[in-house]
């Protein structure tokens, strides 16, 4: 009878520490980095459709804009270098990876910016209903980015504090030595620069 009572305790014990371990948060850490790791595949999806995107936006206003050769080999070249620059959920933890992988996107984001303003030079090209729809859809696609990079950050940020507060940095010295903070976006150079706006 004593084997069998201590045999309850024991197994009672098991169920009880078990119970301790997993609500103490000692998944956390693993959890936000797959959340984060999610939230930056959502940041590669919509620069990839904004890469898609832009073959088709180049061949409409080339057929208009045939003497703007400059303009449209740089967002050709530009898009090239940004789809050529890849960063996998695993090199989230190298902050030079990540910059590299931003001045490319900013680049190319300057390209279908520059574009965009060429295209106020030709008023039959304004009104064509394809490059209307592919206007639509880029300044769609850089909402998407937008708020795909904010969900990402938010992601990072939670992870990162994560790792720094207790307990969970209890739990990454025990457990998660080889987990290390992730890198963040941060603003380009160009992003503290007021716009000038000319009438």
């Amino acid at each position: 009878m004593y084997q069998t009572l201590a045999k309850w305790r024991a197994a009672l014990a098991v169920v009880v520490l078990g119970l301790f371990v997993s609500g103490c948060g000692i998944n956390n850490i693993p959890t936000m980095e797959e959340q984060a790791k999610a939230k930056w595949a959502d940041v590669q999806n919509q620069y990839q459709r904004r890469a898609d995107l832009i073959p088709n936006l180049v061949s409409t206003v080339q057929g208009y804009a045939k003497q703007e050769k400059d303009v449209l080999t740089a967002v050709v070249e530009a898009r090239a270098k940004a789809t050529s620059v890849k960063i996998d959920a695993g090199s989230l933890t190298d902050p030079d990876k990540l910059k590299q992988f931003q001045d490319a996107q900013n680049q190319l984001s300057g390209a279908l910016g520059r574009l965009l303003a060429v295209t106020e030079n030709y008023p039959d090209l304004k009104s064509n209903q394809n490059f209307l729809a592919l206007q639509s859809q880029l300044e769609g696609t850089e909402n998407r980015i937008a708020v795909a990079r904010r969900d990402y950050i938010e992601a990072v940020r939670i992870y990162n504090t994560e790792l720094k507060t207790f307990p969970g940095f209890i739990w990454a010295s025990l457990f998660y030595r080889s987990n290390k903070p992730m890198a963040e976006f941060t603003a380009n150079d160009n992003a503290q620069t007021v716009p000038q706006v000319k009438f």
